[in-house]
């Protein structure tokens, strides 16, 4: 179900926790409300749609990822960079990393890893700092 986009900086800057197979409702809410603002936005994390879990969802071409409870096991090729987030008015520095290695769960809850780098390393991190309730 596609969901309203969370802009209250008060629970956006709270942490989220670890999913759990409970979440799965949640995962769909998220592909349905990136779909809805794919013109707009290429990736979500469920604190923007009121939801405090370790889950996001990116856009590659046609396809939307998810992941849950993602994890970057190595980084490289830091950067500075300047991101906006559909949460959120303006534009905002940032640091992020080039090249990215992810272990995470898919949206079955199976074991997954993957290398990423350029706009799609990017957006993963951009994502997962929403987690940590830091704004972007």
């Amino acid at each position: 179900m596609v969901k309203d986009i969370v802009k209250d900086t008060l629970f956006l800057k709270q942490k989220s926790l670890p999913a759990t197979k409970e979440d799965k409702d949640v995962i769909v809410d998220l592909i349905d409300t990136l779909r809805a603002n794919q013109e707009i936005c290429v990736g979500m994390a469920a604190n923007m749609i009121g939801v405090k879990k370790q889950i996001l969802v990116f856009s590659v071409g046609p396809f939307i990822v998810p992941m849950v409870n993602p994890k970057i096991v190595k980084k490289s090729g830091m950067y500075q960079t300047q991101e906006s987030c559909l949460s959120l008015e303006g534009v905002r520095p940032c640091t992020r990393y080039e090249e990215i290695e992810v272990e995470y769960l898919d949206q079955d809850f199976n074991k997954k890893s993957g290398k990423y780098s350029g706009f799609t390393a990017q957006i993963i991190q951009h994502e997962m700092q929403h987690f940590s309730g830091d704004l972007i």
